[in-house]
C-alpha cells in the first residue's frame, strides 16, 4: 500500500465538496466544522468547490474532480477532508487523475457518497480513510464527547502499530433541523448502545479493510470503477447504510449480488455498521436477511459476520482505513488494526 504521512498540528487541510454543495445551503454547519479543525491545530485551505452553489456543482462534475486533482497536487496540502456526502460523486470519477494522486499520496477522508472516491483511490493501492465529514461528524465535535474526540485524535495524530476498536456507550440517529441555526453543532438524543452483534464465525482472521456505503457501492457495480475479481481476496468488507434507510429486504437483494459475484468466498470477514433509524424489529429482520443470504443461500457458515458496529451514518463513528490490515478474533470478540496507517 502507498501510505501518506501522519498529521501534526500546523498542517494544512484541504476542504472540498465532491458531492453535494451542502456548505452553500447550511454555511453555519460548515463553518462549525471548520472551527473544529482549527481547534485541532490545523490550517484550512478551502478549494473552489468547498462553498460553491449546490446547483453549480451538480451541473459540473469535471469542476469537482479538478478540485480533487489539484488538492493532491498541492504541496502545501497534507490531507483532504470532504464537506459532506451526496448522491452523484460517481460522475466525477472519469475525470480523476490517478497518476497525480499516486505521485502525491495524501490523507483523504469522508464517508457516504465519498465511498466512490475512497474505493477508487484505494484500488490504486493508496490508503484512504472512511470517517466523519466536516458537516456530519466534525461539526458536532463538542456534542459527541470525549471518546469520539480521543478516537479521532489517536487515529490522525498517533500512528499506532495497533489500534483496538471499542463500541461507544451511546449513539444518535443524526442531527436536529439544520435550517434552524440554533441547532448548529447539536445532535439528536443519545441512545444506549447495545454493543456489537456477532452473527457467526469462530475464527481469528486478518485482512485489508475495504468498503463503505452499501447504496453508493451499488452505483459502482457494472462500471469500470468496481473492483476486479481478485481484488476481493482476503478483504475485511465493511458496509453501512445511509439516512435514506434502505429496507432489510433491499439490503438482502444487494448482498445477494455480492454472493453471485463469489465475493463471500473471497473475503475473510463481513462487518456491518449500525443502521440509521432502524427499529429493533428492523434490526432483527436485517440480521436474519444477512444470515439468509450468506449462510443459507451461499452456503457459507464460516465467514465471520459482525453487525451493529460503530461506523457509518450514526454518530459517533470510527475512522476505518481502507487498505490497512485488521484482525477479527471471534473467540475474544475483538476487532483491531494490526499495522500503522501512515508512514513514520
Amino acid at each position: 500500500m502507498i501510505k501518506s504521512k501522519k498529521l501534526k498540528k500546523g498542517d494544512t487541510i484541504a476542504i472540498v465538496s465532491p458531492s453535494w454543495g451542502g456548505p452553500s445551503i447550511f454555511p453555519h454547519i460548515y463553518e462549525s466544522g471548520i472551527k473544529t479543525l482549527e481547534k485541532l491545530g490545523f490550517k484550512i485551505k478551502e478549494f473552489p468547490t468547498a462553498r460553491k452553489q449546490a446547483d453549480y456543482l451538480y451541473k459540473n462534475p469535471k469542476f469537482r474532480a479538478k478540485d480533487i486533482n489539484d488538492a493532491f497536487a498541492d504541496k502545501e496540502i497534507k490531507a483532504i477532508f470532504t464537506s459532506i456526502g451526496g448522491e452523484d460523486s460517481i460522475r466525477i470519477l472519469p475525470f480523476i487523475d490517478l497518476e497525480i494522486i499516486k505521485n502525491n499520496p495524501k490523507i483523504i477522508m469522508g464517508y457516504s457518497d465519498t465511498t466512490t472516491l475512497l474505493t477508487y483511490i484505494n484500488q490504486a493501492r493508496l490508503v484512504t480513510l472512511h470517517g466523519p465529514s466536516l458537516m456530519a461528524g466534525l461539526s458536532q465535535w463538542e456534542s459527541l464527547e470525549k471518546p469520539f474526540q480521543d478516537h479521532i485524535k489517536k487515529i490522525l495524530f498517533e500512528n499506532e502499530s495497533t489500534h483496538n476498536y471499542q463500541p461507544y456507550k451511546s449513539y444518535c440517529n443524526g442531527y436536529p433541523d439544520w435550517s434552524n441555526k440554533s441547532n448548529t453543532g447539536k445532535i439528536k438524543e443519545l441512545i444506549p448502545n447495545q454493543g456489537w452483534n456477532w452473527l457467526q464465525g469462530d475464527l481469528k482472521v486478518q485482512g485489508e479493510l475495504f468498503g463503505g456505503n452499501i447504496e453508493v457501492l451499488e452505483f459502482l457495480k457494472g462500471t469500470k470503477f468496481w473492483p476486479k475479481d481478485d481484488f476481493w481476496n482476503n478483504k475485511i468488507l465493511f458496509l453501512e447504510t445511509s439516512e435514506e434507510k434502505p429496507t432489510p429486504e433491499q439490503i438482502k437483494w444487494m448482498l445477494r449480488n455480492y454472493g453471485m459475484q463469489g465475493i463471500f468466498n473471497k473475503i475473510c470477514a463481513l462487518i456491518i455498521g449500525r443502521p440509521m433509524r432502524y427499529t429493533k424489529e428492523e434490526k432483527e429482520e436485517l440480521k436474519d436477511n444477512v444470515l439468509k443470504v450468506v449462510k443459507t443461500e451461499f452456503n457459507n457458515n464460516k465467514l465471520p459476520i459482525i453487525m451493529n458496529m460503530d461506523f457509518g451514518h450514526t454518530d459517533p463513528q470510527w475512522i476505518l482505513p481502507l487498505g490497512i490490515k485488521a484482525q477479527i478474533d471471534c473467540k475474544t470478540k475483538s476487532f483491531k488494526l494490526i499495522e500503522k496507517i501512515f508512514e513514520d
